[in-house]
């Protein structure tokens, strides 16, 4: 096609914009195969009833009312058929009859591969075989190409010319899906090199783009905001490839996959039998990928090899057999595992530059989600529907800044991350979510977007059980530390309690402290800002609002937690296990002086934070030493009225604040 004023652009979708993330359709097509829906796609109930078995299974998040069409089942099975997972519906314009390519809306061999594809590289390789396909009408219906293939002729064109492939978000957004194997791949990138170069000069860069998307637009029948909007949802599921990774907004090829790059560049348009495409899109081994052949598959390996010898990365591959393509393979899986953890340690050491970053992570999920930009070239985004596994993620980052772990990060998450190091899922479960271990302690970290009452159901028991288990794993204190949007009171009670009975009916007293994220956010920027941050200063935070746990009610505990963050936390005299992250020993503070703190606070309710700490009539009260419970009965200015069951008979004690602070006596 010609670039002048016939031009009539066309922008190819390599994914959608309601399933913008490509790495969550494995766990969409398991929950599918497990359905009553495999083969029963289509139709109005079945859509409006895989669209709630979705919900159900908290793949998706739909509010009532919201998507009364089924919308989002049509979505999900798009992509199904798109990359070759179930068969989708014979087309007159493809030229072949269903009953000639598969049942309509059943798993295909290829999906039954996906499914067994239980690694990040492996689900990769997965989506690479379907992006190779070419599967995709040019607008004039004179054949069909892979957008993927096409991408990649121009970037490694841009490489040649520049010495880099690096594909800017404008530029794809206005010369990459807007162009195919039917325009001059030289005069693509001719507009390429010139946009680029006029914008490099232009001293409004947002100004700029905005003119550049409206000239372009001219040729477009459609809304111009699809010219980024598209672009972005377009470029991560390229990524999906593993032969790309993220540059900035936009692109670069990912450098130990080049020679595959080189491999599946095209610029041809492609005229065989589309039941031809569809059976190699669909078959169990899926598309044929360059490194099935055993010469490739060396010259990957050894190109890989190179790259690791430049990095001095240390590997070793020769108890491996590399007799055939499969075995060349499975090697240079190991190498690239290798690259990855390396690459991970080295972006775990990056995150303490990265803390305000973090924290501007922590408010975009605070809102429930969003985006923030710092300019035409930086933005961090969390998707709505993808906040459990961001919060999961950003928590991990906030680990990882304040440093000190003795476990590598990948040993401290319980989930997955993309190439990009971003969020794939949240953590499985059977075990907690991160998993901090440093010299003398371990933080077990667990976290939820729950914010109701159904907040205790789902985490009460499952947290406390995890913090359980580490107790009795690690051979060092364990703390708990758990963060919500919101913390329900009903949560704070039974952590407030924080007793678990573990094998043999051994009763354990767990420290878990609730915190929201607000609150947390709070305390890692005042880490960080007053250059103190170590994981410390968490501890201190937790034993500080642990401390009185045993003196107030929930409600009391909860305002004092909230006091103890905002005010920070009264000094004491710290533990010599302290001294190795440059602590050094402080003195305490007498309880009068923290008593004035708190009363000249102005912070509302103080009374709950000196004696009778949010005690209340009807407060269960218990003696530690005789295990006898009590119920307060009254009060005066410094005692608590408790009455105590003394054969048959009640007999009222009186407690001052010393029974509750030595400990002798705590709220049941």
């Amino acid at each position: 096609m010609k670039i002048d004023e016939n031009e009539q652009i066309n922008i190819w979708l390599a994914g959608n914009t309601g399933l913008r993330n490509p790495m969550r359709i494995q766990e969409g097509f398991i929950a599918f195969s497990q359905s009553p829906y495999v083969g029963n796609l289509h139709g109005s109930n079945n859509e409006l009833g895989f669209m709630k078995f979705l919900n159900e299974k908290g793949i998706i998040r739909n509010e009532s009312g919201k998507d009364p069409s089924g919308s989002h089942a049509r979505k999900w099975r798009l992509m199904f058929e798109r990359y070759g997972f179930i068969y989708g519906q014979a087309k007159k314009r493809n030229g072949f009859k269903q009953e000639e390519l598969g049942k309509m809306d059943e798993i295909t061999p290829f999906g039954r591969t996906f499914l067994k594809a239980d690694t990040i590289p492996a689900m990769q390789e997965c989506f690479l075989r379907s992006l190779t396909v070419e599967q995709y009408w040019l607008a004039n219906g004179a054949g069909h190409f892979s957008p993927f293939r096409w991408v990649l002729a121009i970037m490694l064109e841009l490489e040649k010319r520049t010495g880099s492939s690096e594909f800017s978000r404008i530029e794809f957004g206005l010369w990459g899906h807007t162009t195919d194997p039917s325009y001059d791949l030289n005069e693509v990138v001719d507009h390429i090199l010139d946009l680029r170069e006029r914008r490099k000069k232009a001293p409004a860069k947002r100004t700029f783009d905005r003119h550049e998307i409206e000239e372009r637009g001219k040729h477009y029948g459609k809304k111009s905001d699809n010219f980024l909007d598209y672009s972005d949802m377009n470029m991560r599921y390229l990524r999906i490839s593993g032969v790309l990774q993220r540059k900035g907004r936009g692109l670069v090829i990912t450098p130990s996959k080049h020679i595959i790059a080189e491999k599946l560049a095209s610029t041809s348009i492609c005229h065989d039998p589309m039941l031809d495409i569809f059976k190699k899109l669909t078959c169990s081994a899926g598309a044929p990928l360059p490194i099935d052949d055993l010469e490739v598959a060396k010259n990957v390996l050894k190109d890989l090899m190179r790259q690791m010898k430049e990095r001095h990365i240390v590997f070793d591959i020769s108890d491996l057999p590399l007799r055939s393509a499969t075995e060349v393979n499975i090697a240079r899986r190991r190498l690239e595992s290798i690259i990855s953890q390396t690459d991970e340690i080295n972006y775990a050491a990056d995150q303490k530059n990265k803390w305000q970053e973090i924290s501007d992570y922590m408010s975009l999920l605070i809102k429930g989600g969003g985006k923030k930009e710092y300019d035409e070239d930086n933005v961090i985004e969390v998707p709505k529907d993808e906040t459990p596994a961001y919060l999961e993620w950003t928590l991990w980052r906030a680990a990882l800044a304040i440093d000190h772990l003795v476990n590598k990060p990948y040993e401290v998450r319980g989930f997955r991350l993309d190439s990009d190091f971003l969020p794939v899922s949240a953590a499985g479960g059977g075990k907690g979510d991160l998993y901090c271990e440093f010299e003398n302690f371990t933080i077990l970290t667990e976290v939820t977007m729950s914010t109701s009452s159904r907040q205790e159901a789902m985490e009460g028991e499952p947290v406390r059980r995890h913090v359980s288990d580490a107790v009795l794993s690690y051979n060092k204190p364990v703390y708990g530390l758990f963060i919500a949007i919101k913390i329900d009171t009903n949560t704070a009670e039974t952590f407030r309690h924080g007793v678990w009975y573990s094998k043999g009916d051994s009763p354990q007293r767990l420290n878990i402290v609730p915190f929201s994220l607000e609150q947390f956010q709070m305390c890692f920027e005042r880490m960080f800002a007053n250059k103190e941050a170590n994981p410390n200063k968490l501890v201190e935070l937790i034993d500080a609002c642990a401390r009185k746990r045993d003196m107030m009610e929930a409600p009391a505990w909860k305002n004092y937690i909230e006091f103890i963050v905002r005010k920070g936390v009264p000094k004491q005299k710290m533990s010599p296990s302290m001294a190795p992250y440059g602590m050094g020993s402080y003195v305490a503070e007498s309880q009068i002086t923290q008593a004035r703190i708190l009363k000249d606070s102005g912070t509302p309710n103080n009374n709950n934070y000196e004696f009778p700490y949010g005690i209340y009539f009807g407060s269960k009260i218990r003696d530690v030493d005789t295990n006898q419970v009590g119920c307060v009965v009254g009060f005066s200015d410094n005692l608590v009225f408790v009455a105590l069951e003394e054969n048959h008979q009640p007999r009222i004690i009186t407690l001052s604040a010393k029974a509750f602070e030595t400990g002798k006596y705590r709220l049941d």
